[in-house]
């Protein structure tokens, strides 16, 4: 593959590579970067796992630990995944509820990527005694996919798991 193939789409990226990268330590959508999807004629999930999210309560500013998985059938572009890191670490310092976090990670990545289908799921460590999960999907309206997302929103926890990592 040429050189200059695997680099089409690629050149306005500014923080893939940069070793002088600045962590945001607020709320930071704007550091969200997106690259073109080489594979539009076909539909596939990316998903991320990111074990390392957290936040904090806006009332007590005590913090929240939470994995976040994100999953989303993309369609023109993807996500560059150094963008995404540097995004959730930016909700670090941010206070709001774990509905809330879950809610504006789905609109920023929509705003960003237009996916076809997306799912965001916080499994938030207990606090209190009690753990909070929020799941939230899209499904772009008109299409298959908004039909995928409310078939999925109604069955999303038919096969409850089982909790051994709290």
């Amino acid at each position: 593959m040429s050189t200059r193939k695997q680099t089409e789409g690629l050149q306005d990226l500014t923080l893939l590579g940069n070793q002088n990268v600045q962590y945001a330590f607020s709320y930071a959508p704007e550091v969200l970067e997106a690259v073109p999807n080489k594979h539009t004629g076909r539909d596939y999930f990316v998903k991320f796992n990111c074990p390392e999210f957290t936040s904090l309560c806006p009332i007590t500013n005590q913090p929240d630990f939470a994995t976040m998985y994100i999953s989303y059938v993309p369609d023109e572009q993807i996500v560059e995944s150094k963008s995404l890191k540097l995004y959730l670490f930016s909700f670090r310092n941010h206070g709001d509820f774990h509905e809330d976090c879950v809610n504006i990670i789905m609109d920023d990545l929509i705003k960003l990527l237009n996916p076809r289908y997306i799912e965001v799921w916080g499994k938030f460590t207990p606090r209190g005694g009690i753990s909070i999960d929020p799941w939230c999907n899209y499904g772009r309206p008109g299409t298959k996919y908004e039909e995928i997302a409310h078939y999925r929103l109604m069955n999303h926890d038919m096969n409850p798991e089982t909790i051994d990592n709290r």
